[in-house]
Formats: C-alpha cells, sequence, structure tokens
C-alpha cells in the first residue's frame, strides 16, 4: 500500500539551511564586488533551471506520445517545475543587476555590428525575460492542467500552503469523464506549443546566457549541446528520485523495476546522444579550422582548463556510457547512482567551463574555484530541493486518476469534449 505522508522535516530544514547560508555567502560577495560570486550565481542558474524546464518537457512528450508506461512515475520530475517561477526571479535579479560582473562584452565595445544590435543591453535583457517568461508560464500551465485531475477528484491532501491552489482547482470541477477528455484535449495544445517554446527558447537563452561570454565565438551546434546536457541531468536525477520515492512510499508494486530499467536506458541513451552532439560541434569546429570558431575550444583545451575538460569527458560520457551498458547496472542501486552523480557533476563542471573561461583567459595559472563557488552552489542546492519538496508535499504524487481511471484508456482515442462524441481521424 502506497504511504501519503510528508517528506522528514530534517530534509526540509537542510534544504532550508544550505538556502540561507549559500545565499548569505552569495549576498556577501556581491556586496563586497566579487564577480566570481555572480559569475558562480550564474553557473548554478543555469545548472538548476534548464534540468528543471527539460523535466516539464519531458513530461510533455508523454503526452505527445500519450505515453502509458510513465503514468505512475511521471510526476516525480512534474514536480521540478517549482523551481521555475523562483529561476524566472533569479534571472532577474542577473539581467537587471549582474550582467555588468557576469559578461565581458558589457565592458566592451563590440566590433561587430550584427553582433553589437544582438546585444545590446536592453534587446538582451527583453529578450532574456520574455523568452524564459513563455517557457515558465506554458510550463506552469501544463503542470497544473496534469495535477489539477488528481487534486479534483482524490481526497483532501497536502502541506497548507497550496489549500488555496487546491481549492481553486477544484473550483467548476465536472465530470470525471469529461474533465478527462477536456485536460486530455488541453494537454494536446499545451504539450505541443511548450515543445516547440523549449527547443527554440532555450536555443536563443544559451546564446546569450552561454555562447555570448565570448561574442567572437559561435557555433549552430551550441544550443542544442547546452539544453540537451540539462535534458541529460533531469533524467539522472529521474533515475535517482524515482528509488527514493519508491522507497519512501513503499510503492514497489507500483513503480516497478520495469521502470527503473525504463529510465535507465533513457539515461544510457542520452549519455550517447550528448556525446554525439558534443563530439560533433568538436568535429566540424576542428575540420572548419575557422578561428572565430577554434579559438574558444582551444581556450578549454589549454592550462588551466585541460584536466576539467578531460574530466567533463569522462565524467559525462565515458563512465556512464560504458558503465550503463547492460541491464544490471541500470537496475542496481550504487552503480545506477554512481554514474547518475558522475554524469551530474560533469555537467557541472561543464557548464563551469561555459562561463569561466573566457572571463579568465591568460589572467589565472589554477582554475578559480573556492568560497564564492561552493558557498553559492550549495544555496542553489537548497533551494532548489526546498521547492521540490514543497511541491511534492502539496500535490498527489502520482498520477492516480490517470492510473485508476475507467476512463484512462479513452485517451487513446480523441474526443470532443463538449460533445463527448469521437474526432474523425484527420483532427
Amino acid at each position: 500500500m502506497i504511504q501519503a505522508k510528508p517528506v522528514p522535516k530534517q530534509w526540509k530544514t537542510i534544504s532550508l539551511v544550505l538556502a540561507v547560508v549559500g545565499f548569505a555567502i552569495f549576498i556577501a560577495g556581491a556586496a563586497m564586488g566579487q564577480d566570481r560570486a555572480w559569475q558562480a550565481f550564474h553557473v548554478n542558474w543555469l545548472y538548476f533551471t534548464i534540468p528543471s524546464s527539460a523535466a516539464v518537457m519531458f513530461a510533455a512528450v508523454q503526452r505527445i506520445t500519450t505515453a502509458r508506461w510513465s503514468r505512475a512515475v511521471i510526476r516525480l520530475v512534474e514536480g521540478m517545475v517549482a523551481w521555475l517561477p523562483v529561476a524566472f526571479v533569479l534571472l532577474l535579479v542577473t539581467l537587471v543587476f549582474g550582467k555588468g560582473h557576469i559578461f565581458p562584452w558589457t565592458h566592451e565595445t563590440i566590433t561587430i555590428p550584427e553582433k553589437a544590435k544582438w546585444l545590446d543591453p536592453t534587446f538582451f535583457t527583453i529578450r532574456g525575460i520574455v523568452v524564459f517568461g513563455i517557457i515558465t508560464v506554458l510550463s506552469v500551465w501544463y503542470t497544473y492542467t496534469s495535477v489539477r485531475i488528481d487534486v479534483g477528484l482524490l481526497p483532501e491532501w497536502g502541506a497548507s500552503w497550496a489549500k488555496g491552489i487546491r481549492e481553486g482547482m477544484r473550483r467548476g470541477f465536472g465530470e470525471e469523464r469529461r474533465e478527462l477528455h477536456s485536460t486530455h484535449s488541453l494537454q494536446g495544445r499545451l504539450a505541443v506549443f511548450l515543445a516547440l517554446a523549449f527547443g527554440f527558447g532555450w536555443t536563443i537563452l544559451s546564446w546569450d546566457l552561454s555562447m555570448s561570454m565570448d561574442y567572437h565565438f559561435q557555433s549552430t551546434m551550441y544550443g542544442w549541446q547546452v539544453f540537451m546536457g540539462g535534458w541529460l541531468v533531469m533524467l539522472m536525477m529521474f533515475a535517482l528520485l524515482l528509488r527514493w520515492w519508491r522507497d519512501f512510499m513503499g510503492a514497489h508494486d507500483v513503480i516497478t523495476e520495469t521502470h527503473l530499467h525504463d529510465v535507465g536506458k533513457l539515461c544510457f541513451a542520452f549519455t550517447a546522444f550528448w556525446g554525439y552532439l558534443t563530439f560533433s560541434q568538436f568535429l566540424v569546429i576542428w575540420y572548419g579550422n575557422w578561428a572565430e570558431e577554434t579559438h574558444r575550444l582551444r581556450l578549454t583545451l589549454i592550462q588551466p582548463w585541460t584536466g576539467l575538460s578531460v574530466a567533463v569527458a569522462f565524467l559525462v560520457f565515458g563512465a556512464p556510457f560504458f558503465g550503463l551498458l547492460g541491464k544490471a547496472p541500470k537496475l542496481f542501486m550504487p552503480t545506477m547512482a554512481l554514474f547518475a552523480g558522475s554524469a551530474m557533476i560533469g555537467i557541472w563542471i561543464h557548464r563551469y567551463l561555459e562561463i569561466y573561461p573566457p572571463i579568465y583567459v591568460q589572467t589565472v595559472t589554477s582554475a578559480p574555484f573556492g568560497i564564492w563557488e561552493i558557498g553559492t552552489t550549495l544555496g542553489f542546492l537548497g533551494l532548489w530541493g526546498y521547492t521540490y519538496i514543497a511541491f511534492m508535499d502539496a500535490f498527489p504524487r502520482m498520477r492516480v486518476v490517470w492510473m485508476t481511471s475507467a476512463h484512462r484508456d479513452e485517451m487513446q482515442v480523441p474526443v470532443d469534449p463538449r460533445t463527448m462524441e469521437p474526432l474523425p481521424a484527420h483532427e
């Protein structure tokens, strides 16, 4: 029997303490004029925000493909949506107060006319707010529709802070079959718009918030390579969360080894895909041998960044790819945790290498890493964990209605939610 109980208070306390201490360190650094505090802030914003956005996109993919295998587990990643409104506020902080501390081009005269227009500070700020705002609104809206079905049909349960939200979800809630079909229809449209916003939006954000660190550099594959790294982190986190929630809720009969294996296979597949994107980008730039491209890659392959670049290749691709080849490592908790942790640490280093080398080119003999990086990272980790726990304590942790309703499989045959008549095949 699945146990509906709140997450232990010590986890919330630990998350809150990390958040308070970590952001206190960041604020102290910012007040002291330490640019590295802002740069660490930016690294961690990218690191935690892209997987959280990817989590909702992954849930939307399940709707686009009308997948049924994930009904028992998809809410465990939908909970990451709680970070996105917080991330939107933190992005405002970056764009309004932190640009000059993070992006070198804010202190330069940009000599390329087209890039001077693109990186105009006002246009840059508005673009970032609008693009990420659209992604956030669509992500929250999609998750709201998913959660509303369960809140509307299940007994009242959840943290008191969200009681008003749950009451709003129940307001105007109609007959079960009609609600299922109308929600399924709405989600079909939202999922497609979210897919467009995610792919196009994160490409733009990758150009602006990462590739522009060196405005002379350009790569048409850069956006994909950046946001698919976040997608990989999301899947690795999913693999770990799946196991923790399975044990915590006593849901071994519902979250089965098949789910563990399926998510493990996705982790392996996107490890290979990340490696493909990364090597393809490197190969094209190396073979083209254009100065505006090669100088950026050369920078990450010389001291003091060489060891970190090699570590990324091993941690994100080498170890997980060969380690997860078989079925057993995907099911065995220690090995899955080892390779998931390897990939997550590797992508953090990769985000670090996107931001720091262009700033400190030829000015340092060792990679800058100290209290500002450690403190800010712990702060983001704590705040992200606190928002995730808050969501999971406030709303049903599984798509119970989609799993148990007598009408659940009707969703494979779309109907007009107003008349409940099957739609013609071409619609």
